[in-house]
């Protein structure tokens, strides 16, 4: 079997240096891998294939210093982070300001607005509210700026739309 911690470490030399942040790393039961990267500008596909023939080439090397290949046959899956997965980083925060997101708190309300910050501890969304206004029959919209803390929801993704 494939071990994760090693292929952790090999990925994680690999993208020293070159601004990529590996985002998931799956190791099944079967020996299927999957390897997400993500960076500020983008992932060029490039470097996917580049990461992925490293890979390969260290799984082999592996295998073959262990003179044992039977149950090491492996499927390898080197690619960007999905659009609509939620965000893992900080950097994906920060890859995504000003853009819109969709936030599930904690206690499970969903926010949708304007990504318009990002720190150490938390992020805001600016996000249309309807608001009663004294005088007024019919409530307004209203921008307000809500701020989170990274351990205090359960997702924030991109909010793709059409």
């Amino acid at each position: 079997m494939i071990d994760k911690q090693q292929l952790h470490v090999l990925i994680a030399e690999r993208l020293q240096g070159t601004g990529y942040e590996l985002i998931t790393l799956k190791v099944s039961a079967q020996n299927e891998i999957l390897v997400e990267v993500d960076k500020l500008d983008g992932v060029d596909v490039e470097f996917c294939a580049e990461l992925n023939r490293y890979l390969v080439e260290q799984l082999e090397t592996r295998s073959d210093e262990q003179k044992n290949r039977e149950g090491d046959d492996y499927s390898l899956e080197v690619g960007s982070v999905s659009l609509t997965a939620p965000f893992v980083t900080k950097m994906q925060y920060t890859k995504h300001l000003n853009h819109d997101v969709e936030v599930l708190s904690a206690d499970g309300k969903k926010y949708r607005g304007v990504l318009v910050s990002v720190d150490e501890d938390s992020f805001a969304i600016d996000t249309e509210v309807m608001v009663t206004v004294e005088g007024k029959k019919r409530k307004q919209k209203e921008i307000q700026t809500l701020t989170f803390a990274y351990d205090t929801v359960k997702y924030t993704k991109y909010d793709l739309k059409f």
